[in-house]
């Protein structure tokens, strides 16, 4: 017996010492631990040294103070900024904040710093899994200064959102469709921008799953806005619809980072917004059809496809098995459809302003090595975006920079070569190395 102990001891031990050396062969892996590490250091002493911005916290809290107190009239609920424009799952989670921080700054910037290092943790763990940047490039999640700044100087509700996206993705890559569109919709109840991610994820799910796996995980998804929202649905219905989801503001000319080169009366007119989301839909077709449904014969085939699939499979066995056409997704496929999809939406939103970096900053170094760009021009690029949006206040030329900088990226991705959607033998192929 005792024999036995030792020797399954002395296989674990074995284990490990192999796990290790697994760990540091992988550079990759090393170094971005070595950067989670850096970063955190980095976090804490802008925490302890840099000096807290007043923004929106104080409304928040104005916001929850109110729901706790028993309002559920989304429209009595308002801070110093203005109304709630906020989905439920935002207050629930800064109420929690609330509870934790006594509503104080301190602590809520330690607590947003853990945020930020659970969130970049779980970018890497994306980026490594997918292997798309050479090991150095991964240092570019860590350097910018604005984005440090989003999270724990200003505390804005973007941080968790978007930490809840990126887990969402992270999840997806594992093939976990409804799980990750539980996550996704936790990520929506706290922030609407999330949305812009939703045309992508609803064609990769089309991919994967059956018609069947499709409503499921809709279902799902949807489940949670109902339950989320279901004390101010059940008191304030309209209320709470026309507020937490009201796709029809129009933000203030001043803030915009991304258009501010475009006159006042333009910004604000109705007819430039129904031509950006005219450009948003084209974008998103064009890209649909020709660079993610290009190994499907295009978007008109892939969805002629997925009906007859539909049509075919009646009987019940086959409506709730899994239909052999539908295969396992590439991870870097399922990465570059969603960060490509939410960057279009970047690209046509009418309105930018700087918390709002954080919503595609964590998928800029994945993007520009998507393109065909030597690593020079990618770097360019990169700080280029940087400092467009580390001007305060915003101007013409940083606006008409940042606008220029988007579109070379964008027609980047649109004339790379698109990758193989699906998880085969071609997976055994070297890849060709990276410059």
């Amino acid at each position: 017996m005792a024999g036995r102990f030792a020797a399954s001891k002395d296989k674990s031990g074995r284990r490990s010492v192999t796990s290790v050396h697994r760990f540091l062969r992988n550079r990759k892996l090393v170094f971005a631990f070595a950067l989670l590490c850096a970063d955190a250091v980095l976090v804490a002493l802008i925490i302890a040294f840099v000096p807290y911005t007043k923004i929106d916290w104080d409304a928040y809290m104005s916001q929850v103070s109110g729901f706790l107190a028993g309002e559920r009239d989304y429209s009595n609920l308002k801070g110093d900024t203005g109304p709630l424009v906020y989905p439920a799952g935002f207050l629930y989670i800064y109420s929690a904040m609330q509870y934790v921080t006594g509503g104080q700054i301190y602590p809520a910037q330690i607590l947003f710093g853990i945020l930020y290092i659970v969130n970049l943790a779980i970018v890497l763990f994306i980026y490594v899994k997918t292997d798309v940047l050479p090991w150095w490039a991964l240092s570019l999640l860590c350097l910018s200064k604005r984005v440090h700044s989003i999270f724990v100087l200003r505390l804005f509700n973007d941080c968790f959102a978007m930490t809840l996206l990126h887990a969402a993705v992270a999840v997806l890559l594992y093939q976990k469709w409804h799980l990750g569109l539980i996550i996704f919709s936790a990520a929506v109840s706290v922030k609407m921008n999330v949305l812009l991610y939703a045309p992508p994820l609803l064609l990769l799910m089309l991919k994967a799953m059956d018609i069947a796996g499709v409503l499921s995980a809709l279902a799902g998804a949807a489940l949670v806005q109902i339950l989320l929202g279901l004390p101010f649905l059940l008191a304030y219905p309209t209320a709470y619809i026309s507020r937490a989801f009201n796709l029809g503001r129009i933000f203030i000319h001043f803030w915009s980072v991304n258009f501010k080169f475009i006159p006042e009366p333009v910004f604000v007119s109705k007819g430039f917004a129904i031509t950006l989301l005219i450009t948003h839909l084209l974008l998103l077709a064009l890209f649909a059809h020709y660079v993610w449904c290009k190994h499907e014969g295009g978007l008109l085939n892939f969805l002629q496809s997925r009906l007859a699939a539909f049509l075919s499979s009646f009987s019940f066995k086959q409506f709730h098995g899994r239909n052999s056409t539908f295969k396992l997704l590439n991870k870097e496929h399922i990465v570059s459809t969603m960060f490509v999809g939410n960057y279009i939406g970047i690209v046509c939103a009418r309105s930018l302003h700087y918390q709002f970096y954080s919503w595609y900053f964590y998928s800029l170094p994945y993007l520009l090595w998507k393109t065909s760009f030597p690593a020079l021009v990618r770097l360019m690029l990169f700080v280029a975006m940087e400092i467009c949006w580390n001007v305060y206040p915003s101007n013409v030329n940083s606006s008409a920079l940042l606008f220029c900088v988007h579109l070379t990226t964008l027609w980047g991705l649109w004339t790379a070569p698109p990758e193989y959607p699906y998880v085969d033998d071609r997976q055994q192929v070297t890849k060709t190395k990276r410059k």
